[in-house]
């Protein structure tokens, strides 16, 4: 018999978009890590989620197309791990490029600068990295001024082209772009004066 946790769990699970992940302590608001843990397990075994790494579960997305189930979103688990384990994550190398359209290179290795300890996670043929970083890089910016400031520091002052500008620029909504304006003073000179070349601030 299902008790009133099992279905607010469900219930929440249900209410997700497939390909979901989900962490206990997405749960903590309704039960203790204990009974969260017995009840995603049952539901693995079940076939409503799948376990991807211990502790961290898909609500699994169904490809007609490809008639079969997608893998899993390395980006949506890396977030969850950081969820879970309460660091703060941003995507630096390949990855940031990746997810900001600037390179189409199938990456091997998702890769994360984090506030938390040096650790990777590999399930299938993926694998995710986090290297640690001191605070100044990660805390205080908002996501996607990070996010611009790891793609900018991996392509180099070099190969950032009037082309890669307007990308970005047509990439960020104007609420992202005033964001990057003011948080990312503390980047290096080049890398500020790009932003503010994508933001239409003032280049002067």
């Amino acid at each position: 018999m299902k008790t009133g946790y099992s279905k607010q769990i469900q219930e929440r699970i249900n209410g997700a978009d497939d390909g979901t992940i989900f962490v206990n302590s997405d749960f903590a608001d309704i039960a203790d890590s204990e009974t969260t843990r017995r009840n995603l397990n049952r539901l693995t075994q079940i076939g409503m989620l799948r376990r991807i790494l211990k502790g961290v579960y898909e609500k699994p997305k169904y490809s007609k197309l490809l008639d079969e189930y997608v893998a899993a979103d390395p980006d949506a688990v890396a977030k969850a791990l950081a969820r879970s384990y309460h660091w703060t994550i941003v995507p630096c190398g390949n990855t940031a490029l990746n997810l900001l359209g600037l390179s189409t290179q199938v990456t091997a290795v998702w890769s994360y600068i984090s506030d938390g300890p040096y650790k990777t996670y590999e399930w299938n043929s993926t694998k995710l990295e986090f290297k640690h970083r001191t605070n100044k890089e990660i805390t205080g910016l908002s996501y996607m001024t990070s996010l611009v400031i790891q793609a900018l520091k991996t392509l180099g002052r070099t190969n950032v082209t009037a082309e890669i500008i307007q990308t970005l620029s047509e990439k960020l909504s104007e609420d992202e772009k005033q964001a990057c304006l003011k948080e990312a003073t503390e980047s290096t000179d080049w890398v500020y004066e790009t932003i503010r070349k994508m933001c239409g601030g003032d280049t002067q």
